[in-house]
Order: C-alpha cells, then structure tokens, then sequence
C-alpha cells in the first residue's frame, strides 16, 4: 500500500511538469554546435586552450598576459560560425591547418604585443649591486664594531 503511494505522488509531480521541447531541441543544437567548434576549430587557433569543466556551461574566458582574467564570454547560446566571428573579432590567429606555423607578428596574439618585450632578459637584483659596490671599495676597518 505504500508503495501505491508512493508511485501516485511520482506520478502527480511528473504530471504537474511541463518539458517544452522547442527550448530542448535548442539546446540540443547549442551543445552540438559547441562540441564542433571544440573537436574541429580549436586545433585552429593560436593561443586558444580549451579547459574541460564537467558540468559547467561552455564560455570563453580571456585572460591577459599575467594569466588574470580580463572577460568571459558565455558561449552556449553560440553557433559554431558565431563563434568563429567572435574569435576573429577579438584578434585570434587562425591556421589553416593545426601543424602549420604561426607567423611572427601573430605570435603574441590576441595581444596586439608582448608586455615583455622591453624588459632585459636577466634583471640583477638590487641585493646584487649593493654587493657589488659594497666589494667595489677600498677596505675601511670599523673599530666601533
């Protein structure tokens, strides 16, 4: 008898809920769309990454040299061509084959250019000059030590 129950209130609370399979069927799509855009474009791109969150809802997050995020972009709502657009917009480099390779004024991109590219490859440390000043001067005796 409680099982009776039981499987009467399933079935009331199945009943009571509406599944709108246009908004299914959209979604659907979205998914499919975005999983092409993952297997076939991606590869494509120069300095795009894709990072697998199970069950998080696919975007585009934009990150700046120091690897801090500047935006996110929610993708699920995209077609695959939309996506492309939006990349291409942003100043993504795209090959036309994964292997090929990514010309020299394309290396830093979507950053128009390296933040780095002004710093001196090995910066000494200002421990470093005290050194060698310190070792730079003539020995003086401190008799008050």
């Amino acid at each position: 008898m409680m099982w009776l129950i039981v499987l009467a209130s399933f079935l009331h609370c199945a009943s009571a809920y509406d599944v709108d399979l246009k908004k299914l069927d959209g979604l659907a799509k979205a998914r499919v769309e975005v999983k092409a855009f993952v297997i076939q474009d991606i590869p494509l791109y120069h300095n795009l990454v894709m990072k697998h969150i199970p069950g998080a809802d696919p975007e585009l997050v934009l990150l700046n040299h120091y690897y801090e995020e500047l935006d996110r972009i929610a993708l699920s709502d995209m077609s695959r061509s939309e996506i492309n657009e939006l990349l291409g917009k942003l100043g993504f480099y795209k090959k036309a084959q994964p292997e090929d390779e990514v010309p020299e004024e394309f290396r830093f991109s979507p950053a128009k250019d390296s933040p780095f590219k002004d710093e001196p490859a090995y910066k000494p440390s200002t421990s470093s000059l005290t050194t060698e000043n310190a070792s730079s001067e003539p020995d003086v005796k401190h008799t008050d030590l």
